[in-house]
């Protein structure tokens, strides 16, 4: 007879490729049983492992003769000394694994895959598999049990998919282990085994998926929440050895996600499915015990994606659709979430954190002795902190009808967290404009970035229309501005930033668009929609954004750089966002910010002639500003390229003799400020100008504002955005119909442009 290791690889590799097997199915369960391993010596003779698995007669493995005189019974070979009892058992759990695979695949051949059920169901009705799976859990390596724990979660997934009933035996050995928390292996593999299985569930494409899920979850619904309650009321610090409920700890949080995922996107209405809802504050007073950084980060992470419904998004096949039947029992529970985190931070949550992150090393080593590296702040936590605060002020002020209420709880939890943050980026924020923190904050990463700013804008949304119902926005409308900058949640201030962040590149914004990895296209359309209604308050930030710049020595380009530093050692004695709101105070700013200068206020004059040149310079390219996906081969764009580099060398060289007669005009008084004039590719307006532009320096230079300020920037990105999405639309390769995008996008335009041309 064939060594066991032989027969047990030789059937791993059929498998492994799916191919038909030509044996009798009691043949190659003899060889999956792992009881043979538990006789004596690693033997065991046949009569005995038949007994075991109640074969009769001609049941038995063809290849094995019985004895059926006095002659001794045959004895199977001993593993070679190659092949240990452990390396078997391990083999035998790799094939199992792998048969279950195969007939969950789709590829899988018809009379394939019906053999490998045989086999399957054989061992669960003969050979009581899922009970010996289960004695592994004790054994001490921990290999064994691991691969123990995910055979048996395939095994049990497979009995849900053919509609087995589970074993008795299993779900009690379930119910015992988790009916309170122990410092056992037991728990953490039988959590390990329903997580595996949950997963699988949402996995599959079936569309008996919730009914599989309930079905598996049922027997066990109470026992979660026992468990639950048991795991974190322990006192983490008493435990001398602590790694036994970390380790509970992060299996149980792996679980919890599924669970909670599936209050989400499924409707099974167990009450398991409810129990992080019904005791936030179990889940929030991890991150403030005295644990490993590791673990609190986890636990915020897992409350953040939470608020923002994307648990279980990477496991559930295709599109999570973004909008949502209306659940009031989860819109209950959203908001018994959000005051638990509300009140998790006034009580110290955020003083809690480890934020300081440890130097990343290639390979995850260690800094060698000598290496001198100074570790950054844990960007993760200051984003999920973040998101934390704003999500849950958002979900509270859309149940709560007190302004009063609502501003008292954005100032104070908006005060807590920039007062975090502050600390932790280099260079820090500026004074004058807290908003900024938002780009700062999440600059690395778009999805969260993008969440936040749609946060916040929702935030200032709900107070505006809470404040217009009681008609005391008009009345307080400076006061009104003041509190938005001061608390960092100005749309206008974050949108812009956003802008800066990305250069100004409409190619960045059609990415975004494009892509179905961020929420961008729902946060552009309504800030579009805000622009519309909002466009003076727009403005007068625009202005003063350039006054700012052009006071801190920041390029006029459109680039932000976070680790450029502040080349002025005072800043002006004024707070110049405690009063927006007008055109008159933007003039205010900027005549203290002059003021404080030590250069004298100088007239800034661009003659008729100068924007006639460079009006027509803008206009005699107009291919400039449309060469994203303007061509139809990939021969035309080298030819386009060329086209651009002339044109370019051509505009640079015009620009740059222009605005020389600018700079010649303002003298030599004081030190020059550069600006990097971004090259722009057409005007937006193209009308030209019939009168000369005067402007003092108390406001930014109205040409400037024109050709390189932030609001000609901002709407021009948009002009090249609307420009590229439509050449896209025409060639049919857009994802989906942008026309109502298209529509906002002309009308900002328009309104730009009557802002310029009043008459």
């Amino acid at each position: 007879m064939k060594d066991f290791f032989e027969v047990l690889e030789e059937l791993y590799k059929k498998v492994l490729l799916g191919a038909t097997l030509e044996n009798d199915n009691q043949y190659y369960v003899f060889y999956l049983n792992p009881a043979f391993l538990e006789q004596d010596s690693n033997t065991a003779t046949f009569s005995e492992c038949s007994h075991t698995l109640g074969l009769q007669g001609e049941h038995q493995p063809s290849s094995v003769n019985l004895a059926t005189s006095s002659v001794a019974p045959v004895r199977l070979k001993s593993p070679s000394p190659t092949s240990s009892a452990h390396e078997i058992k391990l083999l035998q759990l790799t094939v199992i694994k792998v048969l279950v695979t195969r007939i969950l695949a789709v590829e899988t051949e018809f009379l394939a895959k019906e053999k490998y059920k045989e086999i399957i169901k054989i061992l669960l009705e003969s050979a009581d598999i899922d009970s010996k799976l289960t004695c592994m859990f004790e054994n001490q390596d921990k290999l064994l049990a691991h691969m123990a724990a995910n055979c048996l979660a395939l095994v049990l997934y497979f009995q849900l998919k053919e509609k087995i009933a589970l074993s008795n035996s299993w779900i009690a050995f379930c119910q015992k282990n988790l009916s309170e928390y122990s410092e056992s292996n037991k728990v953490i593999y039988c959590l390990w085994t329903l997580t595996v299985v949950m997963k699988e569930i949402f996995k599959d494409t079936c569309s008996q998926k919730t009914e599989i899920l309930k079905q598996f979850l049922t027997p066990f619904d109470s026992i979660f929440e026992s468990f639950y309650n048991s795991l974190f009321s322990q006192h983490f610090e008493s435990h001398q050895d602590t790694s036994k409920t970390v380790n509970s700890l992060i299996c149980f949080l792996e679980m919890l996600e599924l669970l909670t995922a599936s209050r989400i996107h499924l409707e099974l209405h167990c009450t398991c499915q409810r129990i992080f809802f019904l005791k936030p504050s179990c889940v929030l007073d991890v991150i403030t015990w005295p644990i490993q950084a590791f673990v609190k980060r986890k636990f915020i992470i897992f409350v953040k994606k939470c608020l923002l419904w994307k648990l279980g998004e990477d496991l559930c096949r295709g599109s999570v659709p973004s909008f949502r039947p209306s659940d009031h029992h989860l819109e209950r529970d959203m908001l018994a979430l959000a005051d638990a985190v509300l009140q998790a931070v006034a009580l110290g949550l955020l003083r809690t954190l480890s934020v300081h992150g440890k130097p990343s090393c290639f390979g995850g080593g260690e800094l060698q002795p000598g290496c001198e590296q100074v570790a950054g702040p844990d960007h993760v936590i200051l984003r999920a902190a973040s998101l934390l605060i704003i999500k849950s002020l958002e979900i509270k002020f859309q149940h709560c009808a007190s302004v009063t209420e609502m501003q008292v709880d954005l100032q104070r939890f908006m005060s807590e967290l920039l007062t975090f943050l502050k600390p932790h980026l280099q260079p820090s924020l500026r004074s004058h404009n807290p908003c900024e923190w938002l780009s700062r904050v999440f600059i690395e990463q778009d999805d969260d970035m993008l969440e936040a700013a749609k946060t916040s804008m929702g935030i200032y949304l709900t107070l505006t229309r809470k404040c217009e119902a009681t008609e005391s926005l008009t009345q307080e409308k400076e006061l009104w501005n003041h509190h938005t900058h001061e608390n960092g949640y100005n749309p206008h201030c974050i949108f812009l930033f956003f802008l800066k962040s990305v250069g100004f590149d409409s190619t960045v914004l059609l990415d975004f668009l494009i892509s179905s990895e961020t929420c961008f296209l729902e946060y552009f359309v309504r800030y579009l929609k805000l622009l519309q209604k909002d466009w003076d308050e727009f403005f007068t930030i625009c202005k003063y954004f350039d006054v700012t710049e052009s006071n801190d020595s920041i390029t006029v380009c459109g680039w932000i750089s976070s680790l450029v530093q502040d080349r002025r050692s005072q800043q002006v004695g004024l707070r110049p966002l405690a009063a927006l709101g007008s055109h008159r105070t933007a003039h205010t700013w900027a005549s203290g910010a002059c003021d404080a200068s030590s250069e004298p206020p100088t007239q800034v004059v661009m003659s008729k002639e100068t924007q006639a040149t460079l009006q027509a310079n803008h206009l005699s390219h107009p291919q400039a500003s449309q060469s994203l996906v303007d061509y139809d081969s990939s021969d035309d764009s080298d030819v386009e390229c060329a086209g651009l580099c002339l044109a370019n060398g051509e505009q640079t060289s015009l620009y740059q003799e222009a605005m020389q007669k600018i700079q010649d005009t303002v003298g030599t008084s004081g030190d020059k400020k550069e600006h990097n004039l971004e090259l722009q590719s057409k005007p937006l307006v193209p009308k030209e100008s019939t009168t000369p532009v005067s402007v003092d320096c108390a406001i930014a230079p109205e040409s400037i504002v024109s050709e390189v300020g932030m609001s000609y920037r901002t709407v021009k990105c948009f002009d090249e955005l609307q420009g590229a999405v439509s050449r896209l639309q025409k060639k049919n390769l857009f994802p989906y119909n942008p026309t109502a995008l298209l529509k906002l996008l002309k009308q900002i335009e328009a309104i730009y442009n009557k802002s310029l041309n009043p008459l």
